[in-house]
């Protein structure tokens, strides 16, 4: 029997479309072909086995206790979700009397064992091949089941996801006990998680918002010179900024701004008036190629920027285009190149764009498509390729306007390969007056060839093309007829939104403290993977540790409290952006997994040490504020919902206080409680029905829960 596993049933069914009529229904599988036929497709639910509990090892890890830490098994069990034990059980069955299986998991990491992990469970010895699927239309998955590959050629990237799984539970199992009994011991209540990737995407929001909150605003001011070709009263004038110059040092920031309006005063009196000569000229038409079709996170990062949609949102909105309607290719992507066998598809897949979404027809008719542009290359094409449209010209059911909006933004990006390249009209003088430096710029859009698919995200707020500069030459005399001095003010940087903190997780070199470090680590390497970093920041919200202010995403106190209470080495980026880079390292055959958990042990039970030389500062137990039912002091402790002041005499007295700690969501002394569907606060609010919350984000959010007694139901 050949056996097809499939990660989930929506590819199992996709596949069996492919193969051989007719098909036989099954519990958990499908039979096609004949009925004496040889050939089943059956599936896994997402995971099927998951990594032991720590008492599967030891008992006594049952409990929660400082003393019985480090925990670190002598030998690693998978156990059965119960969940998943009934489909488990089909395919225990199955594998059994398999003689070829064929391993069709997504085309990542966590594709490939999870698959994987089942055949070695049920002790598989027939042959394994692989199929890789990344578009679900009938044609595609058919070219992929013609051609399967040997599973063996996949083995190390299972070795890295199953590194990665293993790591993750270390770490997070011993920091996450090891953290919460330190908490408790000093009266504090829940869980704090640790984790090696949200606690820095954690950390990341933390020292954003500490920024922000410490920033002292300070003026600065801009020197412009207003200058024209000396030989020509009739040249045109422009303007020149002036460089900062290392003889004021002292009154230049970091960024090298002119702190000193008496400084600008005094250079601009030396300038005004003066004679001066041009020392560099340079004039140029920059051709800029289009940007690459998307991989799963710049598609969050774009939709984004563009429709304030949650890198969740844009993940499932995706994943719909992809299994249900069939639209576009394979979302979790982490690659943003097509295979060049790809290219002869071109034909049918924008004839499809333009049935789909009408509205792009025009450009589809001035396409040239024998252009290739840089995206189709095969060397930089492994498991899977970048996310594009399908070839499909109808979607399964109308789309919903977000799959509209999502679908129209790959498609536009796919577009751009087969446009013209932009031209921009660039231009630069550099001149000095006196002994003072100044420097004048002009920009401007020539042709826009693949930026008429470009979407902005507001017209109006389109920077415009700079004037031109007249076009002086090396030596050429200028003069200074006015000056200008304008006071402006530093700003601090914005919080992050699901965008930036998807950008920062993705580029994460940019915040990597260790410069040796930060200087091998590829544009590629990231926090999380691209299937994981929405659900990361997902776990955050939900664990209390991040809340949303409008479009903005910040830091609870309880989330700004474990990153003052962890060691840097945990809560800054540094590590776990090694560990991507070393994971990736073990995909490629260049580093050994046992290795790098034997290193991450060593490093788990050096944090242990640290925390028993070195516990946590005492928590301020007592608050100044009384019981209101015995007068004891009172205590912060985490509830429902959120944080309420307790009496320390509990459980012996049970008087409470709401906290009083900011302006309120509803006009009363409630702290704002999160709404379950996008954690924006809650807010009471009174229809023709009675009272009820809803999301202070509608429209955008239009989550409502039932009121009872002045409190949400949840």
């Amino acid at each position: 029997m050949r056996l097809y596993i499939a990660e989930k049933p929506s590819l199992g069914r996709a596949i069996a479309a492919a193969l051989p009529g007719p098909i036989q229904k099954g519990p958990g599988w499908l039979r096609c072909g004949p009925e004496n036929s040889a050939i089943v497709v059956s599936w896994c639910i997402g995971h099927l086995l998951e990594p032991a509990e720590p008492a599967e090892y030891d008992p006594r890890w049952k409990s929660w206790a400082l003393s019985d830490l480090p925990v670190f098994p002598d030998h690693w069990k998978l156990m059965p979700r119960e969940s998943a034990r009934k489909q488990l059980d089909v395919l225990a069955s199955l594998i059994r009397k398999a003689e070829v299986i064929v391993h069709a998991g997504d085309p990542d990491r966590e594709g490939q064992l999870l698959v994987d992990e089942v055949i070695r469970y049920f002790g598989a010895q027939c042959p394994v091949e692989r199929v890789l699927i990344n578009d679900l239309t009938p044609e595609a998955v058919t070219r992929a089941v013609k051609s399967p590959r040997d599973n063996r050629e996949f083995r190390r990237l299972s070795h890295s996801a199953l590194a990665r799984q293993r790591a993750d539970w270390l770490f997070g199992i011993n920091l996450t006990r090891l953290y919460t009994l330190n908490y408790r011991q000093q009266g504090k209540q829940g869980v704090y998680s640790v984790g090696r990737v949200q606690t820095p995407v954690l950390g990341l929001v933390v020292s954003r918002d500490n920024t922000i909150s410490n920033f002292e605003p300070k003026p600065f001011f801009r020197l412009t010179a207003s200058c024209r070709e000396m030989e020509s009263e009739t040249a045109p004038a422009f303007k020149a900024r002036w460089l900062p110059d290392e003889q004021f040092r002292e009154h230049l920031d970091e960024e090298d701004r002119l702190l000193s309006r008496e400084t600008a005063e005094q250079i601009a009196s030396e300038v005004n008036g003066r004679p001066g000569r041009i020392t560099e000229a340079r004039f140029r038409d920059r051709k800029e190629p289009p940007p690459l079709p998307f991989s799963l996170s710049t598609l969050q990062i774009e939709a984004g920027r563009l429709f304030q949609m949650g890198a969740k949102d844009v993940l499932d909105v995706a994943q719909n285009l992809y299994e249900r309607h069939q639209l576009i290719t394979y979302p979790r992507s982490d690659c943003r190149y097509l295979p060049e066998g790809h290219f002869d598809q071109s034909k049918a897949v924008t004839h499809a764009i333009g049935l789909v979404a009408p509205e792009l027809a025009p450009h589809i008719d001035s396409l040239d498509r024998s252009r290739r542009s840089a995206a189709w290359n095969d060397k930089k094409v492994d498991a899977h390729h970048a996310i594009i449209p399908t070839a499909r010209s109808r979607p399964s059911s109308a789309l919903s306007q977000k799959e509209a909006r999502i679908y129209e933004l790959i498609s536009r990006y796919y577009l751009m390969q087969f446009s013209a390249e932009a031209v921009h009209r660039e231009g630069k003088l550099a001149l000095t007056i006196g002994p003072h430096g100044f420097r004048a710029s002009e920009t401007a859009v020539l042709e826009p060839g693949w930026k008429a698919l470009e979407l902005r995200q507001r017209e109006s707020g389109r920077e415009a093309d700079k004037v031109p500069l007249p076009r002086l030459s090396k030596g050429d005399p200028v003069v200074c007829e006015a000056t200008d001095i304008q006071e402006r003010v530093t700003k601090p940087p914005s919080h992050f939104t699901d965008a930036t903190l998807l950008s920062a997780m993705t580029n994460i070199a940019r915040f990597v403290t260790d410069a040796a470090l930060r200087k091998t680590l590829r544009e590629t390497d990231g926090l999380g993977t691209e299937a994981t970093r929405a659900s990361i920041i997902e776990i955050l919200f939900k664990r209390d540790y991040l809340y949303r202010d409008s479009r903005f995403i910040k830091a609870t106190d309880k989330g700004k409290a474990l990153i003052e209470a962890l060691p840097e080495a945990i809560h800054q980026p540094d590590m776990t952006a090694l560990w991507e880079a070393t994971l990736e390292s073990i995909r490629q055959g260049e580093a050994d997994p046992r290795q790098f958990i034997d290193s991450l042990k060593d490093q788990i039970s050096g944090f242990l040490k640290e925390s028993r030389e070195r516990p946590l500062a005492p928590a301020q137990t007592d608050t100044g504020i009384h019981c209101p039912k015995c007068r004891a002091p009172m205590r912060h402790r985490s509830g429902k919902f959120g944080e309420f002041l307790a009496c320390m005499r509990f459980p012996d007295c049970k008087g409470t206080r709401p906290i009083e700690d900011g302006p309120p969501t509803d006009g009363t002394n409630q702290k704002p409680v999160p709404c379950p569907h996008c954690y924006s606060p809650l807010v009471r609010r009174k229809s023709k029905k009675g009272w009820f919350w809803g999301c202070s984000n509608y429209p955008g959010c239009r989550q409502t829960v039932d009121d009872k007694d002045g409190q949400p139901v949840l």
